[in-house]
């Protein structure tokens, strides 16, 4: 798995408060739910880079079947 760079995010407190209650609905982290967020304005402008390595899978892993 590639590096993941950290970044740090100011926004005003009713928008992070907004973002982190859709990210709950959701069942994401707050993370991750501006993670796709970003990436879907990337894709929306035409913008995504095409070596972008895809969201990792969240999560516990599902059980096989025997």
């Amino acid at each position: 798995m590639t590096a993941r760079r950290q970044v740090l995010l100011r926004v005003d407190p009713a928008v992070h408060d907004a973002l982190m209650r859709w990210a709950e609905d959701e069942f994401r982290s707050l993370n991750a739910h501006v993670e796709m967020l970003l990436r879907r304005a990337l894709v929306d402008a035409g913008r995504m880079p095409k070596k972008a390595a895809p969201l990792p899978r969240r999560g516990r892993p599902r059980a096989t079947e025997d």
